[in-house]
């Protein structure tokens, strides 16, 4: 291989390492700011999901955004944040990749909220020229929950909608 063809090969990498880490940031605004039409691109039809250690299971697009409806109503106010991916590129359509995960979630009607702390294990897969996601597997570390009226001097100010930060 020459030097240069070595090079195209070495920026292709780099370039799909990129549009991975564009569709994992897609996927946690899509998820905090519940644009359920728009994160259904960010998933291949076939989807396999697990979540909180296997409690919760999808197979397919359909019941993988059935969950997230489900789970995240409106009362719900979320920020999911994954951060320090380690991404390999398997074949010219095919990546792995591992995050770390912190999520914060309050409920503004049962006024209680949890931190979760956890890994992403995904694999990607490239669909016409997209990278999707093939699988997706949420290892969590550890989940904490209170009731807010347990602190007092709790308090938490909502600055517009979920849909409205994720749209700025």
């Amino acid at each position: 291989m020459t030097d240069l063809a070595q090079l195209e090969a070495r920026i292709g990498i780099l370039e799909d390492i990129e549009a991975i880490k564009k569709l994992k940031h897609k996927y946690l605004r899509c998820l905090d700011g519940k644009l359920w039409d728009e994160m259904e691109d960010c998933f291949v039809d076939d989807v396999k999901t697990s979540y909180f250690n296997d409690e919760i299971k999808t197979d397919g697009k359909e019941a993988t955004m059935q969950f997230f409806r489900m789970g995240l109503i409106d009362d719900i106010v979320a920020i999911h944040h994954a951060h320090q991916p380690e991404i390999e590129i398997t074949s010219e359509i095919t990546a792995r990749g591992t995050w770390g995960l912190y999520n914060f979630l309050v409920d503004k009607k049962g006024d209680w909220a949890q931190r979760v702390g956890g890994i992403y294990h995904e694999e990607y897969v490239k669909v016409d020229g997209k990278w999707k996601m093939k699988s997706v597997i949420c290892r969590q570390i550890f989940h904490e929950h209170w009731e807010r009226k347990d602190i007092p001097s709790a308090q938490i100010t909502f600055r517009g909608t979920p849909q409205h930060a994720a749209r700025l």
